[in-house]
């Protein structure tokens, strides 16, 4: 056995800590995956930092698991956003300079995960760290996941990008000559589609997910080398002549309005978001301590320097002015200037509506984790894997406010109002988690962490956080897109967090204190073996 073999699996418990946890079940090493009990760890939170392994089983390799992370980073980001960033930013040096410095930033959130996810193997994410670290007050760090999954861990950006790209490759060069009933038609379309073969027919979506995502890297890479084409051989695209291949160039039109830029971040974010999707599952990963370690890193390389050289070929292909105003549809533009009105312009932006789609397809596990804490309603029948061994109630509660973000709002401006909306509730949760991994290491020294951040990288990650979260606020030059407030997004960020603060205190607070009762933890296990928490009702003494 290797020395970092032997390092992965010595116990995640100091010593003190494993004898007090002793007298109710036996610790044992598993060759395969690590610490784990002869009988099953309860589901209290100082058992976090013990590993558990679902009911589905520990079926996800290290490859399923490197496509997992990739099928969600490789989405409709990469596809969709450069031709907003470099309308917000002003000109392609300063757009590219972002996808840099979003990958450092992500690098650094990247390390601050690693560390919790190693101490605390177990499927969850964010959910399992927040709640070991902020024990007190009772219930809300869970209950401030467990709204923010449900309001914001939507899937309908990316439905919005399908429906756009399908649209186009039909022959609708405009968003608006489809007509708003018909865009959102097939983007709800999509949203129950995928539903329905997670939900029916989980092994399907289990294979179709690992082959769509080769898929999305192999479409990436087809057009970084579309990018190299144009560069040995200079067909006419157009592109030349604006001037971006000199330096001066690169800079030219730049803006450098603090606010501007972070909205601009809140993009690249989205696009580099996905590498804590293993995390949400990680019951189901093989050796997940040591996966969850190489897997991230190897996706973040990967998915950097492929972003830093897609950017680079839309630049070289595209003129300025056309990715400025193409919207989310500059992919699909790159494939016209090079390959013509008739393949270029409706059979390969398909494409990018498949990628869409594998992306959808990648539905987080968080909510089934929420459903099984008990801290949403009928959590017993969410919770459960039958009839068809899937997270279908978990499906469920994705589908419903994905669906609403749909239909609802106006289409016209929905995509980038989504992803900022999404940005700012994730770095206000990321300053969560920083805050809470310093509080960790002072709190419990001794607690063992097979992997541990840097200070620095700790420090980077807190201080642009709260940079980031203070942008929005910033008064920029022009008026925001769409007649709506500058900083609407942020106050909607923030608005998760006060419904959050308010549900918990009724829920928890104020109508046991009213009615008489405490609401206490048990422990229960379903049918299909699925370990739950029932929140019940004892009247106090």
């Amino acid at each position: 056995m290797a020395a970092d073999d032997t390092s992965e699996r010595q116990p995640l418990l100091p010593g003190r800590e494993r004898e007090r946890l002793s007298n109710a079940s036996t610790l044992s090493v598993d060759s395969e995956h690590g610490l784990t009990r002869k009988d099953a760890p309860t589901r209290a939170v100082q058992d976090d930092v013990l590993p558990e392994t679902s009911t589905l089983g520990r079926t996800l390799s290290w490859n399923s698991s490197y496509i997992l992370v990739m099928s969600r980073i490789i989405g409709s980001g990469i596809f969709a956003t450069p031709g907003t960033i470099l309308q917000a930013v002003g000109s392609p040096g300063l757009a590219l300079l972002l996808w840099v410095v979003g990958a450092l930033v992500t690098a650094a959130g990247l390390a601050i995960l690693l560390e919790y996810g190693s101490m605390l193997p177990r499927s969850g994410g964010h959910k399992v760290y927040l709640e070991y670290t902020f024990r007190r007050p009772r219930f809300l760090a869970s209950t401030l996941v467990a709204i923010n999954a449900v309001l914001l861990g939507f899937t309908a950006s990316n439905c919005v990008i399908f429906s756009q790209y399908t649209l186009y490759a039909a022959g609708y060069a405009d968003e608006y000559e489809a007509g708003e009933l018909l865009r959102k038609g097939v983007a709800v379309g999509l949203l129950t589609l995928v539903t329905g073969i997670h939900g029916i027919t989980p092994r399907f979506g289990v294979r179709l997910q690992n082959v769509l995502g080769w898929v999305k890297i192999a479409i990436v890479l087809f057009m970084i080398a579309c990018g190299l084409y144009v560069v040995v051989f200079r067909p006419d695209t157009g592109a030349p002549g604006d001037g971006a291949a000199t330096w001066g160039g690169l800079w030219q039109d730049s803006n450098w309005n603090w606010g501007i830029l972070c909205t601009a971040m809140f993009k690249v974010f989205y696009s580099y978001s996905g590498l804590e999707n293993i995390g949400n599952v990680l019951n189901e990963v093989k050796d997940p301590v040591r996966t969850l370690r190489s897997v991230t890193i190897t996706a973040l390389a990967t998915s950097c320097i492929m972003y830093f050289l897609i950017n680079v070929a839309y630049f070289l292909v595209v003129p300025l002015d056309e990715i400025k105003e193409s919207g989310e549809l500059i992919a699909a533009l790159f494939f016209q200037r090079i390959f013509g009105t008739s393949v270029g312009g409706r059979l390969l932006p398909l494409t990018v509506a498949l990628s869409a789609f594998g992306n959808v397809l990648v539905v987080a596990r968080l909510k089934h984790e929420i459903a099984r804490q008990g801290f949403l309603p009928f959590s017993d029948t969410l919770s459960s894997t039958k009839p068809f061994d899937s997270p279908l109630g978990a499906l469920v509660v994705n589908y419903i406010p994905s669906l609403l973000i749909i239909v609802l709002p106006p289409s016209g401006k929905i995509y980038s109002f989504i992803l900022e909306v999404e940005g700012y509730g994730g770095q206000i949760m990321g300053l969560a988690i920083a805050v809470g991994l310093l509080w960790l290491r002072y709190s419990q020294p001794d607690l063992y962490r097979p992997y541990k951040a840097s200070l620095f990288a700790v420090s980077v990650k807190l201080v642009l956080t709260i940079a980031l979260l203070a942008a929005p606020f910033v008064p920029p030059k022009d008026k925001y897109p769409g007649g709506l407030f500058y900083a609407t997004y942020a106050i909607a960020g923030i608005s998760t967090v006060v419904i959050s603060v308010v549900y918990w205190y009724v829920w928890t607070v104020f109508i046991p204190k009213w009615w008489g009762y405490s609401l206490e933890e048990e422990d229960a296990t379903l049918a299909d073996g699925t370990t739950i928490t029932k929140l019940v009702h004892k009247p106090l003494q």
